[in-house]
C-alpha cells in the first residue's frame, strides 16, 4: 500500500527544490503560492509573521531565503492546502500516478457530474471558435503544449484524458494552435473540447476551426492570465 504522506513529501521536495535553485526565488515562491490559491496574508498568518515579510521575500527586498525558511514556507502552503481539503496535493498525486511530470500537466481533474461546456468556457474566459458534437464535459486537463508535443508518445498523449475523453483539453504556451490541432488528428478518440490558451482570435491558425469540425470537437481560445485560469478551475464546477 502506498504511504498517504508520499504525495505531500514528493510535492514539498519539488517545490523546495525549484525555489532554492531558481535564479529568482521570490518569483518562484510567488508562482507556487498563487498556484495554491493562498494569499500573502493567509500564508503570513499561518507562519505567524506579518504579510510584509512574505511580500519582501517574493519581491526580492529580503535576501534569498535559506533552506530552513524555504522549508517553512513550503510546509505552510501544504498545511493550508490540507486544511482546505488537500485538492492541490491530490492533483499532484493524480498527475504523477498517470505517469507525467507537473511541468507537462498543470491540472488534471474529473467532475462528479456532467457540466455544460458553456459553463466551463465562462469559467476560464474562453470564446468558442468551432462548435463540436458534444455540449458537456466531465473533466479537464491543462497541459503545456510544447512539452506535451515534444516529449509524449501517442499512447502517453491519450493518458492525458484521465478517466474519460468527455473532457476539455487545454493547451498552454500556444502561439497559433497549429501543433496541438495537428496532434489531435493522430489521437483517437478526441476530447469533447480543445481550448488554446494564450492567443487572440487574429493569431489563430487559419485552418484550426476546420480541423476541429473534421474531428467533431469544440474549439475555443482564451487569453486570460494562466494563474487566473488555474485558479478558476480549482473552484470549478
Amino acid at each position: 500500500m502506498t504511504d498517504a504522506t508520499e504525495p505531500r513529501a514528493d510535492l514539498a521536495e519539488r517545490i523546495a527544490g525549484e525555489i532554492t535553485l531558481s535564479d529568482d526565488p521570490g518569483a518562484t515562491l510567488r508562482k507556487w503560492r498563487t498556484d495554491f490559491g493562498v494569499s500573502q496574508t493567509d500564508l503570513a498568518d499561518h507562519l505567524d509573521v506579518s504579510s510584509s515579510v512574505v511580500s519582501d521575500y517574493e519581491s526580492g527586498r529580503r535576501e534569498s531565503p535559506g533552506i530552513g525558511v524555504v522549508s517553512r514556507l513550503v510546509n505552510a502552503l501544504l498545511d493550508i492546502d490540507e486544511r482546505r481539503g488537500g485538492d492541490r496535493i491530490r492533483q499532484y498525486a493524480r498527475v504523477v500516478s498517470a505517469g507525467f511530470e507537473s511541468d507537462i500537466v498543470n491540472d488534471l481533474r474529473e467532475y462528479p457530474t456532467q457540466v455544460a461546456l458553456d459553463r466551463f468556457y465562462d469559467a476560464v474566459g474562453a470564446t468558442e471558435i468551432a462548435e463540436g458534437d458534444q455540449s458537456h464535459v466531465t473533466g479537464h486537463t491543462v497541459i503545456d503544449s510544447i512539452q506535451a508535443i515534444t516529449r509524449l508518445s501517442s499512447e502517453e498523449f491519450y493518458r492525458l484524458y484521465g478517466q474519460s475523453t468527455s473532457r476539455a483539453l487545454m493547451f498552454t504556451n500556444v502561439t497559433r494552435g497549429e501543433s496541438p490541432l495537428v496532434a489531435m488528428r493522430v489521437v483517437t478518440p478526441t476530447p469533447n473540447a480543445v481550448v488554446l490558451h494564450g492567443l487572440d482570435r487574429e493569431d489563430l491558425w487559419d485552418h484550426a476551426p476546420k480541423m476541429a469540425r473534421l474531428d467533431g470537437f469544440s474549439l475555443a481560445i482564451t487569453n486570460e492570465p494562466i494563474e487566473d485560469v488555474l485558479g478558476a478551475l480549482r473552484e470549478f464546477p
